[in-house]
């Protein structure tokens, strides 16, 4: 534990690393829709686009498309990078995950030094 109490970095990274991927649907429904009293009907309303769109994004069946990043970011008054890199992140993640086994078969190519 560092002078904080807190874990320390090494400590912190180990928990993060065994954490599973954060899915952008999890940031929609637990930062802005609960919060701000939002139902998926409402906010798929509000940005124009079919309300089961938001419903499988906040059951996390689905991802968070540049279109949908597009009008979230408006709506909500956040960024089309947030939503994009909430997403990118999660697939590069889910990605380590899925393919760890197969990425450890490949062997890296060598370069001259």
């Amino acid at each position: 534990m560092s002078e904080r109490g807190g874990p320390n970095s090494s400590e912190a990274m180990e928990v993060v690393a065994s954490l599973s991927p954060l899915h952008p649907g999890e940031i929609l429904r637990e930062e802005f829709l609960v919060p701000l009293g939002l139902t998926a009907g409402r906010v798929a309303k509000a940005c124009h686009i079919p309300r089961t769109r938001i419903e499988r994004v906040v059951r996390e069946e689905t991802g968070i498309t540049p279109d949908t990043a597009v009008r979230l970011a408006r709506y909500l008054g956040t960024s089309i990078e947030f939503w994009i890199n909430l997403q990118a992140r999660y697939d590069a993640e889910r990605a380590k995950l899925d393919f760890a086994t197969t990425a450890a078969a490949i062997t890296p190519l060598e370069r001259a030094a």
